[in-house]
């Protein structure tokens, strides 16, 4: 998985962390979520506000 595989990415957030509320969660944070996930398989480097906040937004979504 890369960055920009984000409904892929809010889905095993979702699927992993059923009882952390996503619009709770600071970009820090989410980012070091987003890092330890299986099959993840990229740098902090390549990540910037605007793909968190896409992360953020369709693992809200895929709760709904």
């Amino acid at each position: 998985m890369k960055w920009t595989d984000t409904l892929d990415i809010a889905i095993e957030l979702a699927e992993r962390h059923p009882d952390v509320d996503p619009t709770k969660v600071n970009f820090v944070d989410l980012m070091r979520l987003v890092m330890t996930l299986p099959g993840f398989a990229e740098s902090e480097k390549h990540c910037g506000e605007k793909i968190l906040e896409a992360i953020q937004m369709a693992w809200i979504e895929e709760i709904e």
